[in-house]
């Protein structure tokens, strides 16, 4: 019986070990973001063992890896009634409530997490930072209080400071940040994300070279480690944008690291959706619509999917299935919405109400597309980034009023990087809106507006002669004739200022300006008339308004 005993005492303390192991390789999977493989190997530590906890707890976070909150919560309860490591799971359960935004709750589960810790546990600690840093309400400054117990506890324990690397990251404290990281890959050389995050902290201050040479050392020492490639993808992408010379190269070394990166995780629908994201950031949109093809056949009713078909059957071309995808998509009040589907969705409306090929507009689609796009702005407003092409379409087939309102929109942001072009063609589009065929009588609102958009030129780009002439075109048709000599003046001496050639070159523009100083004149300073009209003709002697208008105040030309 004796020898019986210690046989099966052996063979628990081998399963314990056994089960230690395997959800020490899971947690592995997991941070080399396999995540199928990892809920595979949790699942089968759970099935043999009901009473682990812990897996309970790390497949549980691999659903919230996935956004499957539902299938989270599951393991999180369940892992509650577990022996081993079962009160980690209301760390899981705190996380799902600050993503509910219910932090009075996550806080209960968390104090019930650490309640009965022992004087030399700093688990719970580790975990209920990452629960504030992962939550999507990321709160770095309360994950750092958790860390600081932990560090206090054991100073060197390297999973602390690599997750003080990560509050000190979210903080955007990059001293600390660094320091964490180095400590943590000193500590523990396996933590091959620490070495990996010393090369994100480059690329986030944009030292791409150095950050590609870290990128390459982590490389040289794990070649298998996937999450480094997705880095250098997103480095190289970044870089192209900061380097347009170099975007067409670097893009595509973007996107070949990428599916470097794909090929070394489990191509689920998870990392899919991932490189879904980042060819949306490349604009591979031929490859995004395989791609959301390829999700639909894994999974046909995950509502996400419908947002990679609209953006891809948008920019391919397919307005309809962009349109029909966007609008269930956004219909489902349990999907997360961001402001990109709501101006893709206004996007695919406007071309969708502009028929090219009939010279058509639906005004009902056009506003309905603007409405969405409206809203997408004010959900972020780095949206309106995206609009200039949009309203230089309509301001090229001579829409103009269609133009107008979506350069409104774009302008609504004053850190805008289009903002003064955006301006510029805003005004224009009021302007020449208001000198069409058929307009009776201008709209005074409408080049109020005008008037104020090129006051906004001005003011940031004072060389900018078109402004000038703009501005006094638009107040010429408001009647304002102090304004009409104010801007024309001003636009006469900006040329001026910049040389006979230029002035020879806008000749036409300044006998337009000289002409209607002139008129301006006419009624309040004959004198002053005389002049502007005298400057005319010495440009162009035949010019008939000048001849004409001198005439009418009883001199000829001196």
């Amino acid at each position: 019986m004796n020898t019986l005993k210690i046989f099966s005492l052996l063979l628990l303390g081998t399963a314990t070990i056994s089960q230690a192991q395997d959800i020490e390789q899971a947690k592995k999977a997991m941070d080399a973001e396999q995540y199928e493989k990892a809920k595979s190997m949790l699942k089968s530590i759970i099935q043999a063992k009901p009473a682990n906890g812990k897996a309970a707890f790390f497949l549980g976070n691999v659903y919230l890896k996935q956004n499957i909150e539902d299938s989270a919560k599951i393991y999180f309860q369940k892992g509650l009634t577990a022996t081993d490591g079962g009160r980690l799971n209301y760390i899981g359960l705190g996380q799902i409530d600050l993503d509910n935004n219910n932090p009075a709750a996550a806080k209960t589960n968390f104090d019930s997490a650490t309640k009965d810790m022992k004087k030399k546990d700093i688990e719970e600690y580790i975990y209920v930072a990452k629960a504030y840093m992962n939550s999507d309400k990321h709160d770095y400054k309360t994950a750092l209080e958790y860390l600081n117990k932990a560090k206090a506890i054991n100073p060197s324990d390297a999973l602390t400071q690599m997750a003080l690397g990560d509050a000190y990251y979210g903080e955007k404290n990059q001293n600390e940040a660094y320091a964490a990281y180095r400590n943590a890959f000193q500590t523990d050389p396996t933590l091959i994300r620490a070495k990996m995050q010393l090369g994100v902290l480059l690329k986030g201050a944009k030292s791409y070279t150095e950050a590609v040479r870290a990128f390459d050392n982590v490389i040289a020492a794990d070649a298998n480690y996937g999450p480094v490639y997705r880095e250098l993808a997103e480095t190289y992408y970044y870089w192209g944008n900061n380097e347009p010379k170099k975007y067409n190269e670097y893009i595509q070394k973007a996107l070949s690291y990428y599916e470097k990166y794909m090929s070394m995780t489990d191509y689920s629908l998870t990392s899919r959706m991932r490189h879904a994201d980042f060819l949306i950031l490349a604009k591979d949109y031929k490859a995004l619509e395989v791609e959301a093809n390829k999700m639909k056949e894994l999974d046909k009713v995950n509502p996400r999917i419908l947002r990679y078909l609209g953006y891809s059957a948008y920019e391919n071309g397919n307005v309809d299935v962009a349109i029909k995808s966007l609008q269930d998509f956004i219909g489902n009040p349990s999907n997360k919405i961001i402001a990109r589907d709501h101006l893709y969705l206004g996007l695919a409306k406007l071309r969708k109400a502009n028929n090219l090929e009939t010279k058509t507009l639906d005004q009902n689609m056009f506003n309905a597309g603007v409405a969405d796009i409206k809203k997408s702005v004010e959900m972020e407003i780095n949206m309106t980034n995206d609009l200039s092409e949009v309203g230089k379409k309509f301001y090229e087939q001579k829409l103009f009023k269609e133009a107008s309102v979506i350069y409104e929109i774009a302008t609504s942001n004053i850190n805008s990087k289009n903002y003064l072009l955006d301006n510029f063609y805003l005004g224009n589009s009021l302007y020449y809106n208001n000198t069409r065929k058929d307009v009776v009588k201008p709209d005074p609102i409408e080049l109020q507006k005008a008037d104020a958009a090129f006051g906004r030129v001005i003011e940031a780009s004072p060389t900018t002669q078109d402004a000038y002439i703009f501005r006094a075109r638009a107040n010429r048709l408001l009647e304002n004739e102090e304004m009409i000599i104010k801007y024309y003046e001003d636009y006469l001496r900006v040329v001026t200022e910049k040389g006979p050639d230029e002035v020879t070159k806008n000749k036409a523009k300044f006998i337009e300006s000289y002409n209607n100083i002139a008129a301006s004149y006419a009624n309040t300073d004959v004198a002053k008339a005389k002049e502007y009209f005298n400057k005319t003709l010495a440009l162009d002697p035949a010019n008939t308004y000048a001849t004409e208008s001198l005439k009418s105040l009883g001199s000829g030309k001196k």
